[in-house]
């Protein structure tokens, strides 16, 4: 099949909206419930995780759903808009927090989040599933992940960048300077922007639908649940990038968790924050859009392990500049040197592990005879958001475990509304300054009322946020170098006998 340009642009606006709406729960579920409700940051992280324990029997259930399934629409673009549509109502209904107790509060969560990971799953394994079945090895497939996978990170930055410069217009607090701002103010805001953010991924994948055509002879094999992990079992080379894939996504989900922390925490300036990302997203989108011009030079194993490289080498400058404490010289800034690495490494990242799994397609068909597009590609959801788990579990645990005292604790000590203005809190925090510090120790106050986080705090916040990310990146480049082993010459081998398999 030959995709027209209308064609690819429809896919790549649907990625676009597709991660704008991921991104806005990955990015911001656990600041909102944990700095604006003032939830456990630990109880959020064990949902998630439970939560992605419960993905690990419905993602495999959801791909062979989609094998099965046989319309007048196609066998992915139904799938794809009705989990567009139920995941944008959920994903409102997140950030819409009625007004109840913390119990109601953690049911709330508890409840939405796994709906959140069910119909995420609906449309997210069709939608990646499209590309080895309306392309072939080489070229247009690298194209199309290239620029599926650049418009997706494009979506990635939108929310990252955006979200705190627009939540606090849309909650009425963006004339207070950000240091002097309390979280919990920014719930009506959160609630606007979630709203603004599902309509964009409805209206996205409408478009994806109506204009991304689908092969009409495609063919997938319905496995069995209780034979599916065999068949990855089968599938060396499959196996081998769900691990590099959850070890990826793992790094870089764990500091992604903490870095706004720490521009809240630390610098203070979470508008600084949203310059930050701007930065790092813009890096990753440019690499992204050039990873089909380095294929060109670069053999695309050699590539992809040049990305987790850049990776690296991105973490371990942080971690310099986090225990060498050089940024209260210089600023924030100099964070943008190892930020444009991680960032760089992710993009090239990205793009490859979608050609990659393309390819374990293939090579599982070369292999066993079988295509099975939906079981690799739910494997990728699945491991995304184990991924996404297993970072905010981790930060999580990290935010309790330093002691980091949100607004909430503070408001409870001095029986303050949940709703109290910052003027108001400010005030009540310098009348009883005494007995927040004989409280939380090691925490200060200034005399504009402003409570700063202990020393203790802020060093075990950089030491989460850069160490566990750069163990487990090498990990990941340990797996891939070891294990991975589908070169341009083994799917050239590939795409011939698969072509004279459909010649007979």
């Amino acid at each position: 099949m030959e995709l027209k340009f209308r064609n690819k642009a429809a896919f790549c606006f649907g990625a676009f909206g597709k991660d704008i709406a991921y991104m806005v729960v990955n990015s911001y579920i656990l600041y909102y419930y944990n700095s604006v409700l003032g939830m456990s940051a630990t109880f959020i992280g064990t949902i998630m995780m439970l939560a992605r324990v419960f993905d690990a029997a419905n993602d495999p259930f959801m791909g062979v759903v989609v094998a099965k399934t046989k319309t007048k629409f196609g066998k992915f673009r139904p799938w794809i808009f009705c989990g567009t549509l139920l995941n944008a109502l959920i994903i409102y209904a997140l950030f819409a927090v009625p007004n109840m107790g913390s119990a109601g509060q953690r049911t709330w969560l508890a409840v939405l989040y796994v709906l959140w990971g069910v119909t995420y799953t609906l449309m997210d394994i069709p939608f990646w599933s499209m590309i080895p079945a309306i392309t072939k090895p080489g070229k247009d497939r690298e194209q199309l992940s290239s620029l599926a996978r650049s418009f997706s990170g494009i979506g990635d930055a939108v929310p990252t960048v955006l979200t705190m410069v627009v939540v606090p217009i849309l909650a009425g607090v963006a004339s207070i300077p950000s240091n002097e701002r309390i979280p919990s103010t920014y719930k009506p805001g959160f609630m606007w922007w979630a709203l603004l953010v599902a309509v964009v991924f409805l209206v996205s994948e409408i478009v994806f639908v109506l204009n991304v055509p689908e092969k009409t002879d495609v063919e997938m094999e319905a496995t069995p649940i209780k034979d599916m992990f065999k068949a990855l079992i089968r599938n060396d080379q499959a196996m081998a990038m769900v691990v590099t894939v959850v070890l990826v996504y793992t790094a870089f989900n764990i500091i992604s968790n903490l870095i706004l922390y720490f521009f809240q925490y630390d610098l203070g300036d979470t508008g600084a924050y949203s310059v930050f990302t701007a930065i790092c997203f813009g890096t990753q989108v440019i690499i992204m859009l050039l990873v089909p011009t380095m294929r060109k030079k670069v053999e695309k194993l050699r590539l992809f392990s040049l990305g987790i490289i850049a990776q690296i080498i991105g973490f371990l400058v942080l971690l310099a500049l986090s225990f060498t404490g050089l940024y209260h010289a210089t600023g924030w800034i100099i964070f943008a040197i190892p930020g444009i690495l991680v960032f760089a490494g992710y993009g090239i990242l990205n793009v490859m592990l979608t050609v990659f799994l393309s390819d374990t397609v293939d090579y599982g068909e070369f292999l066993n005879g079988t295509r099975e597009e939906s079981v690799i590609f739910s494997m990728q959801t699945f491991t995304v958001k184990l991924a996404s788990g297993v970072g905010v579990f981790l930060a999580g645990i990290a935010i309790d475990s330093i002691g980091l005292v949100v607004d909430d604790k503070i408001k409870t000590l001095l029986n303050l509304k949940a709703d109290v203005d910052s003027k108001e809190y400010a005030k009540a925090v310098l009348e009883n300054k005494d007995a927040i510090i004989a409280k939380f120790q090691g925490l200060t106050v200034d005399a504009s009322g402003i409570v700063h986080q202990s020393a203790s705090t802020l060093k075990g916040l950089m030491i989460w946020m850069t160490i566990p990310s750069t163990i487990v990146i090498i990990l990941a480049f340990i797996v891939f170098k070891k294990h991975f082993k589908l070169t341009e010459e083994k799917m050239a081998e590939v795409s011939a006998k698969i072509g004279k398999k459909e010649e007979n």
